[in-house]
């Protein structure tokens, strides 16, 4: 495991660190980590005094290698109680993944608090050793703590875990809320699969993360549960919550197909501006 999942160079480009890489193969990068990524630059934006993301939207407009990554951000709408910014993520001169965040003025006592009933599930003492059936361990899942509380991460069906990064994300700053939640939860197509990954893929092209209030503490938690039709268009509906409870929601469009039929995982492969390989 490396010391963290990018290191940022004095010419303000990032190396990708081994941690990043997913389950398909060593080239490619995990989207949790590159999404977070966009994530610590917006969140790094200069927008109104007391402001904070209260929605943050990515596309995967292409796989993202493990190599050097360079990121540009811009505050599309300024305003004294809502702003939207966007930031670019590009190797080269490709870019690879697109992110825009809704930023909104947050004042204590504004408005009563209303939410729906969540329990908070128990943090399990024992973490999880073995991920995804059928799927060799690969660096990212590593570079995480996770702890099963309700399904199970090598059997099909919905999900509830907890997790904790065992490293930063990028070395030498420290993690947020924010941060932490959203190296966690581009995985949330995996860890509620209703269809064996060996056999079937099921590609997130993007990510919506809305929220209440960002998480505390190093404990983030996410509740899982993917719903596909027969046309190979699914989605996953996300619950996302700390310690202190409820958090937010997200939600990922799913492209499903069979791997075993050639034509669908070329179309895959070799549809960049599409889609991405999970």
């Amino acid at each position: 495991m490396s010391d963290a999942f990018y290191v940022q160079r004095e010419d303000g480009w990032f190396e990708s660190g081994r941690s990043t890489i997913g389950p398909w193969s060593p080239d490619l990068q995990h989207g949790g980590p590159p999404a977070a990524l966009l994530g610590l630059s917006l969140e790094s934006l200069s927008v109104a005094r007391g402001a904070r993301i209260a929605r943050i939207s990515f596309e995967f407009l292409s796989p993202v290698p493990v190599a050097p990554l360079a990121v540009t951000t811009e505050l599309v709408r300024p305003g004294a109680r809502i702003q939207l910014s966007s930031a670019l993520l590009r190797t080269g001169t490709r870019v690879v993944l697109r992110a825009t965040a809704g930023h909104v003025l947050a004042e204590h006592g504004r408005s009563p608090r209303i939410a729906r009933d969540f329990v908070v599930p128990p943090i399990p003492a024992e973490a999880s050793t073995t991920f995804f059936s059928g799927v060799p361990q690969f660096p990212y899942a590593e570079a995480l703590e996770w702890r099963v509380a309700e399904g199970s991460l090598v059997e099909l069906g919905p999900a509830t875990v907890w997790t904790r990064c065992r490293i930063p994300l990028v070395s030498g700053v420290p993690l947020t809320g924010l941060q932490r939640l959203l190296v966690m939860v581009d995985a949330a197509n995996g860890i509620s699969a209703e269809l064996p990954l060996a056999a079937w893929t099921f590609v997130p092209i993007d990510l919506t993360v809305v929220l209440e209030r960002h998480p505390d503490g190093e404990w983030v938690g996410m509740a899982a549960e993917t719903t596909i039709g027969t046309d190979g268009i699914g989605f996953t509906d996300t619950t996302l919550f700390d310690e202190r409870g409820l958090a937010g929601r997200a939600l990922q469009t799913l492209f499903v197909a069979p791997r075993e039929a050639g034509e669908y995982a070329d179309r895959v492969r070799s549809d960049a501006k599409a889609v991405r390989i999970p």
